[in-house]
């Protein structure tokens, strides 16, 4: 069985661009194009998280917050380490 990580993220809807700007108080900030209407941004925000992470975006779920800015993911079949060096370029 593939590990899975959960990963703490705030989103910010119709952004300029979709991209993972940085960290802050512990939670990666994703930007979106997307607006939270319809769910149309957990589904951009899954999509950027699993592209960068290299996975199909079926491994990148909403556990925590689907209406809310701050969200978490679970992401499968990523160590958190391994996880961090995708989303940060570390």
């Amino acid at each position: 069985m593939s590990p899975s990580r959960n990963l703490d993220v705030r989103v910010q809807p119709r952004a300029k661009r979709n991209e993972v700007a940085d960290e802050r108080d512990g939670r990666l900030v994703v930007r979106v194009t997307a607006p939270p209407v319809d769910g149309k941004a957990n589904t951009a925000v899954r999509k950027l998280i699993a592209a960068a992470a290299g996975v199909p975006a079926s491994r990148v779920e909403v556990v925590r917050g689907s209406a809310a800015r701050d969200k978490t993911l679970r992401v499968d079949g990523f160590d958190e380490a391994a996880l961090r060096r995708a989303l940060l370029g570390e």
